[in-house]
């Protein structure tokens, strides 16, 4: 599941989680990613510290066999995480969705848990890219899901998800405990304090959030290639 921050990539994680014939993994190549390209994100010391920072490591766990000795395995990908000089190669092992968001809301919540905020941090270029690079190899273009139209039909959408990568939907997804995942990675304490908070997935998301001055023009740079992949959504 390729998403962009921000983008409801966690409660789908707990979803696949509730199943109970899937394991889940928490945003693998982060610990790769902070160590090669040494941007510092919150709570870097302990990501680097307790997760593998080793992307070819990463990778050959990635492609099975599934942990746990269940019969699915989530993976949930931050598209930014996957940078150019990472082999790829993996992917072609694995069902390849693509979780959308759109710009001015991932914008708007991002900020709020980290400034300065860049093209590059909110990851809807590389989103594109890797869309692209899957269309490119498989021949057609792979799964798309929007987040707001999940929150505002969780049941019908995570439906029309399963049907599309043909495996059995179970209302057991529509809901998880309190308190957080064994998943979670070391980050999570930073970024996860409202899916924590949820038993299941909110309600319809309101009007899109006003931003102004650097965050508007962040915003303005990423919808195109938002849009591109609207146009393929579920």
């Amino acid at each position: 599941m390729w998403s962009v921050p921000r983008g409801l990539s966690t409660a789908m994680m707990y979803s696949f989680a509730a199943r109970g014939d899937c394991t889940v993994w928490d945003a693998p190549f982060y610990a790769a990613y902070l160590e090669y390209t040494g941007v510092n994100h919150p709570l870097r010391d302990d990501v680097l510290a307790m997760h593998e920072p080793d992307p070819d490591v990463v990778a050959s766990i990635c492609k099975g066999p599934v942990p746990g000795g269940n019969t699915m395995f989530y993976q949930k990908h931050p598209a930014l995480h996957m940078l150019a000089q990472f082999d790829r190669r993996w992917m072609r092992s694995c069902t390849n969705v693509f979780l959308i968001r759109h710009p001015a809301r991932v914008i708007a919540s991002y900020a709020k848990k980290r400034e300065g905020t860049t093209l590059d941090d909110v990851g809807f270029v590389q989103q594109a890219e890797l869309f692209d690079e899957v269309a490119g190899w498989s021949g057609q273009a792979p799964v798309v899901i929007d987040s707001d139209d999940i929150r505002g039909e969780p049941e019908a959408m995570l439906r029309k998800l399963c049907m599309a990568i043909e495996v059995p939907f179970t209302r057991k997804m529509l809901h998880w405990p309190a308190g957080g995942n064994e998943a979670d990675g070391a980050w999570a304490p930073h970024w996860y304090a409202a899916v924590h908070r949820s038993t299941g997935f909110e309600g319809a998301e309101g009007p899109l959030p006003k931003l102004g001055g650097v965050y508007a023009d962040l915003a303005r740079q990423a919808l195109p290639y938002y849009e591109r992949l609207v146009a393929y959504k579920l």
